[in-house]
């Protein structure tokens, strides 16, 4: 199997879907690429670090999430 990365432009991807899901041998898989940009990289690493030094300070995901919950 072969996989093309294909750049459509905003105003053409209705079309784009439209022609892919009439040929019943293409699969249509919608990708959104990025990169971070070296200061945001950075940022990350310096928290990355902060957590490894102090992983104490720091509030786990799921007691976070638990918390804006009951907020709701």
């Amino acid at each position: 199997m072969t996989q093309f990365t294909v750049t459509i432009p905003d105003n053409k991807i209705s079309f784009f879907r439209e022609l892919i899901s009439n040929l019943s041998y293409a699969k249509f898989e919608e990708t959104q690429e990025f990169e971070l940009s070296d200061a945001h990289k950075e940022i990350l690493n310096q928290r990355l670090e902060n957590y490894k030094n102090n992983p104490g300070s720091y509030i786990n995901w799921e007691d976070v999430k638990k918390d804006i919950e009951i907020r709701l």
